[in-house]
């Protein structure tokens, strides 16, 4: 038979926790182009997914858009690569280019690059032989806005478009295939404020952001198109100072996919329990709470959670860990993560790795390599 590519393929290859089938009780939620909600860069990548309530810095277009509106400097740039998957495929790969700059006290634009390249795959005919290897990729490239709006709130917005290549123009069940594209938008908000504990100075914060909100996208004229992964993101962030050279923070992560969980269907592909997922892209964001054939449990399990700390020393050097947890029967993603970073004179340098709870896992021994840039501060070290 022809190699094909299809979303469900993608989707395991991309976020299987385990090998293996899932049955109805295994009821993953699957989404196309996926690599959307991967952590790109090494800071949150390191503290257990976790970055919507954190520090402003150059990848807060990812996490949080609004948090930028209280970045310090005048502009800035990120640049993040992580070799992905390397367990199963060899030559897996992401890689973020995302950059800011202050229009004024109170405004910011930002924008962002996001490509993923999957590799070579063989396309082969009816018997096995090989006819082309072709290299799919995709990318999503963004422009932000954010505002303050009052002393400690902020809210930003930014739009999104998406191409996904994945076969290069081959047959698939006798249907012509094509690139995959779609429009989407993220709406966000951002708090924080000083507060005193344990007699320390410090500060709290937190962070929403409804990322992905967009049309679904289709491989060819005669497939269903499929929703791309809409996803609530919630959460807050601690810090205190102990003095002027120690400074610690914990965050806080909760995500959950605002698309439609997977009924359960009988023989005549029947639904008999959960409600029908062929629905446009509004109806679908509020059915994604109450849909899950399990019920309020179901619901519940389909939030995955994130938890880090951050230490930094006299703000130039940082070690951080955390913990990503995914139920077993939503994709079974659970793994420690750690990593470090070091500000010098402008730029800061980041690298996380990945460390996940079972054997033989295909994200085992993910590494991130992430550089920075404050414009402001390289202007002033060249003076």
């Amino acid at each position: 038979m022809k190699k094909k590519i299809t979303p469900a393929i993608l989707f395991l290859l991309l976020f299987a926790g385990t090998v293996k089938v899932y049955s109805q009780e295994l009821n993953a939620i699957q989404t196309v182009v996926p690599f959307l909600s991967i952590a790109p860069d090494s800071r949150a990548g390191a503290m257990g997914d976790a970055g919507v309530a954190t520090s402003p810095d150059a990848y807060s277009q990812h996490w949080n858009p609004a948090k930028f509106a209280f970045i310090d400097g005048k502009a800035g740039v990120g640049i993040s690569y992580s070799p992905w998957l390397r367990n199963l495929v060899p030559d897996i790969n992401i890689a973020y280019l995302t950059g800011y700059y202050r229009i004024d006290e109170k405004q910011v634009a930002s924008g962002s690059l996001l490509y993923s390249s999957l590799g070579d795959v063989p396309f082969t005919d009816d018997f096995g032989n090989l006819e082309r290897t072709f290299k799919p990729n995709e990318l999503a490239f963004d422009l932000g806005y954010s505002r303050i709006f009052a002393e400690n709130f902020s809210g930003g917005i930014a739009f999104r478009f998406i191409y996904s290549n994945l076969t290069g123009g081959s047959y698939s069940g006798g249907d012509a295939t094509k690139p995959g594209t779609s429009f989407a938008a993220d709406i966000s908000g951002y708090y924080h404020k000083d507060i005193n504990m344990f007699s320390k100075d410090g500060e709290l914060a937190f962070g929403l952001n409804f990322s992905n909100i967009g049309s679904k996208m289709s491989y060819s004229d005669g497939q269903t198109s499929d929703f791309i992964p809409m996803n609530m993101r919630l959460g807050g962030a601690g810090t205190i100072n102990f003095d002027k050279f120690n400074r610690l923070t914990l965050a806080i992560d909760f995500n959950k996919l605002l698309v439609p969980t997977p009924p359960i269907y009988n023989n005549d592909m029947e639904i008999i329990d959960g409600k029908d997922p062929n629905v446009g892209v509004p109806v679908a964001i509020f059915q994604s709470f109450y849909d899950a054939p399990g019920g309020f449990k179901e619901e519940i399990r389909e939030i995955t959670s994130s938890i880090g700390l951050e230490y930094w020393y006299n703000n130039q050097f940082a070690i951080r860990t955390g913990y990503f947890h995914e139920n077993e029967s939503k994709g079974n993603r659970k793994y420690f993560t750690a990593g470090a970073g070091f500000k010098l004179k402008g730029f800061t340098i980041d690298f996380s790795y990945l460390m996940p709870t079972v054997s033989n896992h295909p994200l085992a021994r993910t590494l991130r390599f992430s550089l920075a840039f404050d414009i402001n501060a390289l202007q002033k070290n060249g003076n």
